[in-house]
């Protein structure tokens, strides 16, 4: 099969991967309560089910302090892992998420032909920085992007990662078919790059610390920014659930918030939570956190990222522009329009919810 086989499923065949794994995990497939507007019984629980990856964020230590929890008592919150923004997108599909910590890359992806997900962009979690690089392997010979030419290059697919090495390519003159490009999920990447199957690999931390002990950075998200192709880490949420519980999308606004605020104002603490989450001491979780771009939590309101009500932000233009690259790519079948977007982007009451 190839490479744009698999990054071009129809999306009658995702749907049924995605069903059947919601069977396989839920037993029926349907949502409890009253969570992302599912089926259930209205004496049940309500429930919210956050989708989050393995990456340093201040969604880690919401989830480590139970702070959601603490602020929802009457909701049943549960939290899965996922390896990428490819599959939260699968389980957003499925009807199996509610809320999620995605890149910018994939939700460009989930808000195109022919995914077209109903979910909201209701949260930055952070600007991709040195969290994301191009490494290639010592013994390679490689020691610039020109020189990956003929070369085997790990990437998870549809991800912020897969973008920007995309956009790095492109930049260099190297066309993809002068590559092998891989997909490989962060945790295979280690192993494969151990085993010298691969010559380089786009990846995020904390799988991109394992990979620069043996390896020499090309490129890194923050260079790729500055070239005007920026990425980002967000946190959407299903029309559905918004529509449904739009005190609960507060109430999660407001703790993810407070997350930011305790990596500005106590790194320490921060890293504390976030090394228990990725077993890191909280000395190379304090290190890996420095390598990102957080922003203060007044900013999300600003024109550059989610606007307010009636003048959306700049973050919508940034996802048409990310579309566009991947329709140029072939990734996706259409760009959608400005319009839709902006009604992507989920900014009411956002001041308020993130008053402490």
């Amino acid at each position: 099969m190839s490479r744009r086989s698999r990054l071009r499923h129809p999306l009658s065949v995702i749907l049924a991967v995605a069903t059947a794994a919601v069977l396989t995990a839920c037993g029926n497939g349907t949502a409890s309560g009253g969570g992302g507007g599912g089926a259930g019984g209205g004496a049940q629980a309500k429930t919210i089910r956050l989708a989050y990856q393995a990456f340093p964020s201040g969604d880690l230590i919401v989830k480590n302090k139970g702070w959601l929890e603490e602020a929802l008592p009457d909701y049943k919150i549960t939290w899965t892992k996922f390896d990428s923004g490819a599959s939260i997108n699968t389980a957003f599909v499925a009807g199996s998420v509610d809320i999620a910590a995605i890149g910018s890359s994939p939700v460009a992806r989930g808000l195109s032909a022919p995914l077209n997900i109903p979910y909201q962009v209701a949260f930055v979690l952070d600007v991709a920085g040195d969290n994301e690089a191009l490494v290639a392997r010592n013994g390679s010979g490689v020691t610039s992007v020109e020189g990956l030419r003929g070369k085997k290059i790990a990437t998870p697919f549809a991800s912020t990662a897969h973008y920007s090495l995309l956009a790095v390519l492109d930049r260099a003159g190297v066309k993809e078919s002068e590559v092998t490009l891989v997909d490989l999920e962060p945790q295979d990447i280690v192993a494969a790059w151990a085993r010298g199957d691969i010559d380089a690999t786009y990846t995020w931390l904390p799988t991109l610390d394992e990979v620069r002990k043996t390896g020499k950075v090309l490129v890194t998200s923050r260079e790729v920014a500055t070239a005007g192709k920026p990425t980002l880490d967000l946190g959407v949420v299903s029309t559905a659930f918004v529509q449904a519980h739009p005190e609960a999308v507060d109430a999660w606004r407001k703790v993810e918030a407070r997350a930011l605020n305790l990596i500005a104002e106590d790194l320490d603490a921060a890293a504390e939570a976030v090394g228990k989450e990725l077993n890191l001491s909280p000395a190379d979780a304090k290190r890996q956190l420095s390598q990102g771009v957080f922003l203060k939590p007044a900013d999300l309101a600003g024109e550059e990222w989610l606007g307010t009500p009636g003048k959306p932000g700049g973050l919508a233009q940034n996802l048409v522009s990310a579309a566009r690259f991947l329709k140029d790519q072939q990734k996706i079948d259409a760009v959608p329009d400005l319009a839709a977007v902006q009604n992507a982007i989920y900014n009411k009451g956002l001041p308020g919810a993130l008053e402490s």
